[in-house]
Order: structure tokens, then C-alpha cells, then sequence
């Protein structure tokens, strides 16, 4: 019997395509990461019995980087990132450990058959699940085929089940787009980033931006935003005239015609035909003409349209409406949410889905209607060749999805079905009139069969005041005529949706990333979301644009861009080589990024307008240990610490408040140190703003507080506060944090784990003895008399805070993300984390594991 590995993109699809083709009939167990499950059954593969492993991934399994050395800012020239600096794969989420999965899992398997989204990145991550798991694979015998590839569109038993009956093979030119993409985007994004942050952070104090990036996709995007901004602020209002005529065909309705010239903007001539025009008495009817006019129904909806509608009428941002559709599509409501196709296929099965929603009560009636009478094939629209549109694939109701998932589900209902329901057929009046030698003319409508817009009601012909019957010749008598006086106005700032239809229009990124480059320019604070969802510039965006513009408007323009993805299609296609089109695009973007270096000073004038330089940013905080004199705490992000005097800037950590720490220094330095905190229920540690930047000792890294100093004599460092080894995560020490009293606690100095103890105790200290047991460091804890916890009324006590009973119910888990290794049937060992013996602080060790230490562990951290 052969065993077939199949593999999903995300688990819960793993489990309804499992659940579909076993009928139901399986077992299920966790993986060896904890986050995919497999699901086993029995069944037949090409006409022969086989068994069949069902898993997934969770997205890419790996990612793109360049190696160790090249990811540092300070080492390296952003120059060389367009060619010198060498890149490797490495898995994007090593937590996951997903490579060792898919090969334990694919160990003894005869075939695999890959479920991945079927769009370029699936096919890109079929390749990713591919070097992973085809050395553990029985080898093929001969030309034996063991590779399949499933093509599907929705989750739904008859596509399963099709794409099962005719698997093909994973797109290799697909696959390398989406390197090449990949590749493009890093080393063009990362050099322009690095240099220009370094560059402008270095300046000035009030970017307000932790990050001032640069995308090849992103800037473009920024550039539309930034265009309809100048265009806003270069606008020059005009005065103009409208004539305004309204008569009475009965004694009390009137009838506002509109002037056929529209409008003029000479006060004088606009007043000379007032003036004829008030000589007449009557109005003159001149023609009436009636006419059946259609308004069609909407094509097949794609992403790019559904993105559009859910900025624009459910308020929903492009990123969280992506992520909305992607839940419903997994779920098995609705199809392929990534589309750009609005041609359904002949063989689709139009009626089958339109029969789902026949029990709704929203819209029972309109499709029991069409069932009954026939539906209209929908429109041709464009056929991408990808996936079919976005279609309700079953039946929902609103407590089933609930919010936006409602929200957005049933306006793809509403759309579906209005594909298959008939035009809009309305008749159209317009009465022509003369009020002396002036032509005004009034327009009414009057629907005759709502088609479509019963169930798009958004989407209806607005009523209005019927017209009066006439015919040519009939007078009418004048009520007024007046001359209005009004100004042109500028444009409103860019909606979501209109930013979404120029980027598809220029090709700028697919229609999964339109999305990600919008939501990127929000987050940089280049642009905010304003009421309506219109996004306004800031001033570092409509800076960094101009900036763009005066040195190479390229950079900003969306040509060159739409220019690289028709070279990226085209390798998709097959049509060009994925390493001539890598070559020819970096050696475009390398020129121009050495002349935006060398014109650097063009964009620096504009950023002196708009921010302050370092010197006049920020409050005094904390002293520098060269000069003494105070430095100044920049709040803006990134927040950061400038000594003017010696005309340095130290980085802090981000995300969190910063104040100066009882004025103490640092003993390596003579910097004053500051405290971090994320909050009263967080974390907190004192840093020397000089260590942090420059790690004194070889065992550090950049960005480390005094919570992973290893100096040996430091009340504030490592060695001096740690305790024992995180309960949580494989690298970190649980640290004291002495600032905490009388709510002590200790937190991890890798991960979120915070320990919370010893409330209200008068003082607690770290002792240089170690647990016998598990070799943390002891906790001398002493309480007031009067709030002591203590057995016997004691006030003082001193013990391991894992082993010692005595402090068993004084210690409190937080934060924690999973339970403790130890917990999980005894599976894992866990070393202990201790500061005797000799050994550097933090350092493994081997401790006796005794049964009551896994106990008391159980007892406290449960």
C-alpha cells in the first residue's frame, strides 16, 4: 500500500479537504510543532489502495534574507545589498520548526500531493514544502511520477473532489516570479531604507516614524496620495454663474429646469442673459422625447471590486476586509477570495450556488424568483485565467459569522446573485424649453422593471418628481429666474477605493499585495485615514515625495514599476528569464540609487522646512557619561537620547515609557542609566544608553539592557539580579526587576513571561547562594509584621521560588504564552538556569530533575 503526504496551506483547510475526501472517516493528531495537525484515512490514489497523510503550513515556509553579516546596518555599505551581499532562505517562523515537520511527516511516504492556494505564491510555497520534504521521501523508482499538484478554487465537495480526479504539476515559472518579486523587493527596498533612515533620523527629532522606508511598490503608492494632495493645495477656486429657471405647469408644484449652457464665469455676460431671459413671460416647450434606457447589471466580482466596495460602503480597511475573505474562504462561505477574473466559465455551476441561498430570508424571494423564471447568464467580463470570481459558496447566516464577516458575505451574495438577475430597465424623460432665446432642459425617470437592484438596492435609480405631461408647443408659466453665484472646489483627498483603482490601473503590485502596500504607508505615518477612509499625506510622506520628485522622479512614478511586473508576468509565463530580469532591474535601481545618494542634499531641504534638528528636539533626561552634560529624551518615534554637545544620538527600546533611574551611572561608563517599562502589568529594566548601542562585553548583543549584562559586580546586571531559567522559552533568564516593590515581580529578558510575587513584601533581594535542586538563585524576602504571609508569624524567609513550599503560593504566572514543557506528559527536559557554581550567569546546566520539582512547578505556573 502506498502512502500519500498531502499538504494544505493552513490547517484548518488540511482538515475540511481531509474531512471531504475521507468522507468524514479519520483520525486526527497534533504535530510534533503543535500548530498542524495530520489527518490519516484510507483510500484509493490513481486506481490503487493507498494511505493517505493529511497536513498543512502555515503560509511561507521560508523566507528570504540576506546572511548574517549583511543584516547589519552599522557594518555594512546599503550599496553593497544590490549585489555584493549574498541571501539565503531561512524559515519564517522558526518557532514552528516547520521544515523538521514536513520531513518527519514525509519520512516513508511514496507521494505527495500539494493543496497550496493555487495562485503564484502557492505555487512558490509548493516549491518551499518540496526541498523540505522530498530528501525524507522514499526514493521514486525510475521515471515513477511522485510530485501532484490540486487545482481548486472554493471548498466544496464537488471542486475537492474534481481537483483530486485531475491533479496536475506545481508552476515552476510561477514559482520563480515570485523570487524573483521577493528578491527585487529586498535588496531595492533595504538599501534605499537603511541609507535614508540612517540619514534623516541622524537629523532630525520629529520624523515621528520608527522606520522611513522605501518599497518599489509602497512609494508609488505614497505617490498617488501625495499627487492628489498638491493638486488640493495648488487648486485656485473660481467664481461662476448658473442660471437658474423654475416654472409652474400647475398652480402649486414647480419645475426646476437646468440651463443648458451650464455655467459661465463672466459676471457681466452671465447678468445679460438673465436680463433676456426675465423679458419672457412663459416657458416654451420645445421637444419632449421618451426613451428605454438599461442599467447593467455588475460583472463577476473580483478582488480588486470587492476591495473597493468594502473601503468605500462597509468602511472596512483593504488589509482587514483581505484577512475577512481569506476566514471565509477557509471556512468554505465563499471561493477564491484572490482573483482578477470577472468571466465565469461555462461549466460553472451558476444554479447550484444560487440554489444555497434559496432558504435566506434577506433573499429567499429574489432567487426562489429566478429559479422559477430562469436566470440570466452574467456578463462577459475578463478571463485572467486564474480563478473563477468570488462566489457564496454556501449558505450563512449573521450569528454564524457575526460583524464584518456578516457584512462582507452577504455583499458577495448580494453581488452573485445580481450577476444572474436581469438589467435595470428604467424610461427617460426630457422635456426641452425655451424661456426666450435661452434652452433649459428637466429630466425625470421612472423605472420599469428593477431587475438587478431588488436585491442591490444601493444600486437603484433614485426617485424623483414625476414630469408633467406636455407636448412641443405647450407654455408654461414662469415661477423665477435667478442668477446663482457659486465657486469651482477643489478635490477631495483619495479614498482607499480610488487609491486601490489607480494602482490597478498603473499596475502597481497583484491583487494580493494592493492591500499590504496601502496598509504599509499607514503604518510608516505617511499617510492617516481620515473620516470616509480618505487617506491624507503627513508631512514626512509629502516630503518624501517631493524629495523623490526633485532627485528622480522615477523612484515615485508608477512606470517603472508596472514596467517590472509585466517583466515578472512574463517569467511567470515562461517568456523571460528569471535571472536577466533579476540582473537588468538591479542594475537599474543600483544607478539610481548611487545618484540619490550623491543628490541626497535636494531632499535634506526639504526636510529642513518641515522638522527640527536633533539639538532643538526632545527634554533633558539623563546625563552623558563623556561630556556630563544633560542629554535630551527625543519622545518621537524612534525615541531616542542626543547629546547635543558631543553631537551623538543613542537608540532606546521602542514601544514602551522611558524616565531617568534614580540618577545612578552605569560603572563601565558614567552614563546615567534610564529605566523602560511597557506598564504597570508589563516589564520593566534599567539600560545605559551607551551599552545598549556599544555591547561592552562579547556575549552581548545591540539592544541589550542591564537585565542581560554580564558584568560581574553590577547591582543592576544579569549576574548580580538573575534567578533561574525562563519557564517559557529556551534562551531567556527570569530576572528581578528591583524597581517593582512592593507588587515584586520577575520578568524574562527574551520573552513576555512575567512572574509576579511577593506582593507587599518590604524588600526582596537575590541571594548568591542556589537551589540544591534546580540551581536558580535563592530570594531573601522580607515582609512587615504586619503583611507577612509567613508561616508562624516569621517575616523573613529565604528559598528558591520554584522548589521552596514555603513560597508556594506566592508566586503568580503572567503572560505566559503556553504552558511549561514539564506539564506536557513529561515530555521535554528542561535544564535549569543558575549563577553558582563558577558559571557565567544564564549559562545551562545539568540539575537533578527530581520528581517535586516537577510537581511544584505543576502547582505554581498551572
Amino acid at each position: 500500500m502506498r502512502t500519500v503526504l498531502m499538504v494544505a496551506e493552513k490547517p484548518s483547510l488540511a482538515q475540511s479537504i481531509a474531512k471531504i475526501l475521507s468522507r468524514g472517516n479519520m483520525s486526527s493528531r497534533k504535530g510534533l510543532n503543535g500548530a498542524c495537525s495530520v489527518h490519516e484515512y484510507t483510500g484509493s490514489f490513481l486506481g490503487q489502495s493507498a494511505h493517505f497523510k493529511m497536513t498543512s503550513v502555515c503560509g511561507h515556509v521560508m523566507t528570504l534574507d540576506f546572511i548574517g553579516k549583511y543584516n547589519s546596518w552599522d557594518k555594512v555599505d546599503p550599496a553593497e545589498l544590490f549585489s555584493k551581499a549574498p541571501t539565503e532562505k531561512k524559515e519564517a517562523n522558526p518557532k514552528l520548526t516547520m521544515v523538521k515537520f514536513l520531513q518527519v511527516e514525509g519520512r516513508g511516504c511514496d507521494c505527495i500531493v500539494l493543496w497550496l492556494d493555487c495562485d503564484k505564491e502557492g505555487e512558490n510555497i509548493c516549491f518551499e514544502v518540496l526541498d523540505a520534504v522530498l530528501p525524507a521521501m522514499n526514493k521514486a523508482r525510475g521515471t515513477e511520477r511522485t510530485i501532484y499538484r490540486a487545482k481548486f478554487s472554493s471548498i466544496t465537495d464537488t471542486d475537492i473532489c474534481n481537483a483530486m480526479n485531475h491533479l496536475g504539476e506545481p508552476n515552476r515559472n510561477e514559482a520563480l516570479s515570485v523570487d524573483a518579486r521577493q528578491e527585487l523587493d529586498l535588496r531595492i527596498g533595504c538599501a534605499f531604507t537603511r541609507f535614508q533612515t540612517k540619514y534623516f533620523q541622524g537629523k532630525y527629532g520629529n520624523l515621528d516614524s520608527s522606520l522611513i522606508s522605501f518599497g518599489p511598490c509602497q512609494t508609488p503608492t505614497l505617490g498617488f496620495c501625495v499627487e492628489r494632495h498638491d493638486k488640493i493645495q495648488s487648486f485656485k477656486p473660481e467664481t461662476y454663474w448658473v442660471l437658474q429657471a423654475k416654472v409652474n405647469p400647475e398652480k402649486e408644484s414647480s419645475l426646476t429646469l437646468d440651463w443648458d449652457r451650464v455655467r459661465v464665469f463672466d459676471r457681466e455676460v452671465a447678468q445679460m442673459f438673465l436680463n433676456i431671459t426675465k423679458m419672457a413671460k412663459e416657458a416654451k416647450v420645445e421637444s419632449v422625447s421618451k426613451k428605454e434606457k438599461v442599467k447593467q447589471r455588475p460583472l463577476a466580482l473580483n478582488t480588486v471590486e470587492m476591495l473597493r466596495v468594502a473601503s468605500a460602503a462597509l468602511g472596512m480597511g483593504p488589509q482587514h476586509a483581505m484577512q475577512i475573505a481569506e476566514r471565509l474562504y477557509t471556512q468554505g462561505y465563499i471561493s477564491y477570495p484572490r482573483t482578477e477574473t470577472t468571466h465565469y466559465p461555462e461549466n460553472f455551476d451558476l444554479k447550484g450556488c444560487l440554489r444555497q441561498q434559496a432558504n435566506n430570508p434577506y433573499w429567499a424571494e429574489t432567487v426562489k424568483a429566478l429559479l422559477s423564471e430562469g436566470i440570466n447568464r452574467p456578463r462577459k467580463g475578463h478571463d485572467a485565467g486564474d480563478h473563477p470570481p468570488i462566489t457564496p459558496m454556501r449558505a450563512a447566516t449573521e450569528a454564524e459569522l457575526g460583524g464584518d464577516g456578516w457584512r462582507l458575505y452577504e455583499y458577495i451574495t448580494r453581488h452573485f446573485i445580481a450577476t444572474v438577475s436581469a438589467d435595470c430597465k428604467y424610461l427617460q424623460t426630457t422635456i426641452s424649453f425655451s424661456i426666450g432665446p435661452e434652452r433649459f432642459t428637466c429630466v425625470g425617470k421612472v423605472v420599469t422593471s428593477p431587475g438587478f437592484t431588488e436585491i442591490m438596492p444601493w444600486q437603484s435609480i433614485p426617485l424623483e418628481e414625476s414630469l408633467p405631461h406636455c407636448e412641443k408647443g405647450d407654455l408654461f408659466p414662469i415661477g423665477e429666474i435667478k442668477l446663482l453665484e457659486k465657486q469651482t472646489s477643489p478635490p477631495d483627498y483619495l479614498t482607499e477605493a480610488e487609491l486601490i483603482t489607480l494602482m490597478e490601473k498603473h499596475g502597481i503590485g497583484t491583487d494580493a499585495s494592493i492591500p499590504v502596500h496601502i496598509n504599509n504607508i499607514c503604518q510608516r505615518n505617511y499617510v492617516t485615514v481620515e473620516s470616509g477612509r480618505r487617506l491624507k499625506p503627513t508631512n514626512l510622506g509629502i516630503v518624501l515625495v517631493h524629495g523623490y520628485y526633485k532627485i528622480d522622479a522615477e523612484l515615485v512614478l508608477p512606470t517603472i514599476r508596472s514596467a517590472v511586473e509585466k517583466q515578472l508576468n512574463l517569467i511567470a509565463l515562461g517568456k523571460a528569464n528569471y535571472h536577466q530580469v533579476l540582473e537588468h532591474t538591479l542594475d537599474i535601481f543600483k544607478r539610481k540609487f548611487h545618484y540619490f545618494v550623491d543628490s541626497i542634499a535636494g531632499m535634506d531641504e526639504l526636510m529642513e522646512v518641515s522638522f527640527s534638528p536633533l539639538a532643538a528636539t526632545g527634554k533633558p533626561l539623563s546625563r552623558c557619561g563623556k561630556c556630563h552634560r544633560f542629554m535630551k529624551y527625543i519622545q518621537a518615534k524612534p525615541s531616542r537620547l542626543h547629546c547635543s554637545h558631543c553631537d551623538d544620538t543613542y537608540s532606546l527600546p521602542q514601544n514602551g515609557t522611558i524616565k531617568l533611574y534614580k540618577e545612578l551611572r552605569c560603572p563601565l561608563d558614567d552614563f546615567e542609566l534610564v529605566l523602560w517599562s511597557s506598564g504597570s502589568r508589563g516589564k520593566s529594566y534599567p539600560l545605559c544608553p551607551y551599552c545598549y548601542n556599544h555591547p561592552p562585553f562579547r556575549d552581548m548583543k545591540k539592544g541589550m539592557g542591564c537585565n542581560e549584562c554580564t558584568h560581574p559586580t553590577c547591582q543592576h546586571s544579569l549576574s548580580m539580579l538573575g534567578i533561574g531559567q525562563c519557564v517559557e522559552c529556551e534562551s531567556g533568564v527570569l530576572v528581578l526587576d528591583s524597581t517593582s516593590g512592593p507588587k515584586w515581580k520577575m520578568a524574562c529578558n527574551k520573552c513576555n513571561v512575567v512572574v509576579h510575587f511577593f506582593e507587599n513584601a518590604h524588600k526582596v533581594r537575590v541571594s548568591a547562594e542556589t537551589c540544591d535542586l534546580c540551581e536558580a538563585a535563592l530570594v531573601d524576602v522580607d515582609f512587615n509584621k504586619a503583611k507577612s504571609p509567613l508561616p508562624g508569624d516569621e517575616t523573613q524567609h529565604s528559598g528558591c521560588v520554584f522548589c521552596d513550599p514555603v513560597f508556594q503560593d506566592l508566586v503568580e504566572l503572567k503572560h505566559a504564552a503556553m504552558r511549561h514543557p514539564m506539564h506536557r506528559g513529561g515530555q521535554g527536559k528542561r535544564q535549569g538556569r543558575g549563577r553558582g557554581k563558577g558559571r557565567r550567569p544564564g549559562g545551562r546546566l545539568n540539575p537533578k530533575k527530581p520528581k517535586d520539582k516537577m510537581a511544584a512547578l505543576a502547582a505554581y505556573f498551572v
